[in-house]
């Protein structure tokens, strides 16, 4: 069976209804990939049971499987989770990058994020672990708690499946990141691990971001900032030799310009900015991992897999 590995896969989805599916879809190859590969260490294999232990309560008992096994386990439930993670996904316009007006189904840095989530919640379901999710631009959109249920998770794929509409992503959303971070260290009020998926492009003082995401480091919680770049255009400033029309997704000015004519100074700048981006998550103990939306999304789950393997 061929599974998916990559939004270049996702063409025949039209329907994103099928958002859980398709994050199953992933999940599932990236684990048959993991099992096939040299790549151990990972708890792949999941249950929704754990062994009785003597003494405790019995009204837990899963009585239909100790009738098949003749073994006695548990149901275990929200409470008993093993990890709370919160998913905290920009949703401003600059993510709408590469922007196709009147497609319906585009590859761009919010498309990713969206089916990178999906997927992590499916894994850590299934792992047990409770997800959350948060939306912002310039403001919070949308704030869950991590939970386990089935009724939370159905909120959050829908939720999800709302960014992936053309007429529910429109252009100007500017970014407020800042406030945002500051507002979601004081809304988790227990120690989680928090995902982040931004392009961090914004009109933002570095400093101020950075102190945002301390905040959630001071309040305890684990940090990973996906950083999420067309890596090819935005960072590089791969395009044809003739004049291009460039336009701020989030403000709509516009610039026209020849892009070899500042390309050794643009790539110049990025990198730089990259690197201070990277230097600053490493002093303040946040993970950050670049990810290319032109890459396929094992990078992402194996980051986390990383990094809950880390905390366990």
């Amino acid at each position: 069976m061929e599974y998916i590995t990559n939004l270049h896969n996702l063409e025949e989805f039209q329907d994103f209804d099928n958002l859980e599916l398709i994050a199953k879809e992933v999940v599932e190859g990236f684990i048959t990939g993991l099992h096939r590969s040299p790549f151990h260490g990972f708890s792949v294999e999941f249950s929704e049971h754990r062994q009785y232990n003597e003494g405790e309560s019995t009204k837990n008992i899963d009585w239909k499987l100790y009738g098949r096994t003749e073994r006695v386990y548990v149901k275990q439930y929200e409470e008993e989770t093993n990890l709370r993670c919160q998913l905290v996904i920009d949703t401003s316009s600059s993510m709408l990058f590469p922007y196709q007006k009147g497609k319906k189904l585009q590859l761009n840095k919010l498309t990713f994020s969206v089916y990178c989530a999906a997927a992590l919640i499916y894994m850590m379901r299934r792992q047990r672990d409770a997800s959350g999710l948060s939306l912002f631009s310039d403001k919070l959109g949308f704030h869950a708690d991590a939970r386990l249920s089935s009724v939370h998770l159905d909120l959050l794929y829908s939720q999800l499946g709302q960014l992936l509409k053309p007429e529910t992503t429109g252009l100007k959303r500017t970014t407020n990141a800042v406030e945002v971070l500051h507002q979601i260290a004081e809304n988790i009020h227990k120690r989680s691990l928090v995902v982040i998926f931004s392009d961090m492009i914004g009109d933002i003082d570095p400093d101020e971001i950075y102190q945002a995401l301390q905040h959630l480091r001071y309040n305890k919680h684990e940090v990973v900032l996906f950083h999420v770049t067309d890596k090819q255009h935005e960072e590089e400033l791969v395009y044809s030799n003739r004049p291009h029309k460039f336009i701020d997704l989030e403000t709509g000015e516009m610039i026209r310009l020849k892009p070899q004519e500042v390309k050794k100074q643009y790539t110049r700048m990025m990198k730089a900015y990259v690197e201070d981006l990277k230097l600053k998550c490493g002093q303040y103990q946040i993970d950050i991992i670049e990810a290319d939306i032109n890459d396929d999304f094992r990078h992402v789950l194996h980051s986390y897999l990383i990094k809950r393997g880390k905390l366990g």
